[in-house]
């Protein structure tokens, strides 16, 4: 059985796209996370509050965060995709959260195959509003477990692929310690 966190390589040139597993479909109130030790998904929560996931959310294969999880990964796209599919995305910018847990990098990405979001390059080119959503979201789903997210405002594609290199080195390095 392949593992979707260390089994998926990832290609040498990242600005053109790489791939990203999708743990929660666009939509969704499950929060579906990776179980890293066995490969598959499991259900960490139901939402408590009255939202649900604005894009496809997920992970970037062989990489790795402060957090100790992969880098997560919102994939801007028209459609839901199921839970534990690889798609092609591409960053288009990153959103920096904070909670209870520490600083949470999360890229924003475009789906590659989807033709009403392949042309974006930059967050910057996204409707306002789309990106208002995003903040909104991360802001509120925890409130009705009394926990506060603060979301920082949002940065470019350099930025997140600085991020995206971190989390692959960051990878590499816990690779090798275990080896």
């Amino acid at each position: 059985m392949t593992h979707p966190w260390h089994d998926i390589p990832l290609p040498d040139d990242l600005e053109s796209g790489f791939p990203a597993i999708i743990e929660i479909p666009k939509g969704s109130k499950n929060k579906y996370e990776l179980d890293k030790e066995l490969g598959i998904l499991r259900v960490d929560r139901v939402l408590f509050s009255a939202v649900h996931y604005p894009a496809n959310y997920g992970f970037i294969p062989r990489t790795y965060c402060d957090d100790g999880d992969p880098l997560d990964i919102l994939v801007l796209g028209q459609e839901p995709v199921h839970p534990v599919t690889l798609v092609t995305a591409r960053a288009i910018g990153v959103m920096t959260m904070r909670d209870d847990k520490g600083i949470d990098d999360k890229i924003v990405g475009i789906h590659v195959h989807d033709p009403a979001y392949s042309d974006y390059c930059d967050i910057s080119e996204l409707p306002r509003h789309v990106l208002l959503e995003l903040r909104r979201f991360f802001e509120d789903y925890k409130q009705l477990e009394r926990k506060v997210v603060e979301v920082d405002e949002f940065r470019g594609p350099a930025e997140a692929m600085r991020i995206l290199r971190e989390a692959v080195e960051g990878y590499r390095r816990l690779r090798a310690g275990r080896e």
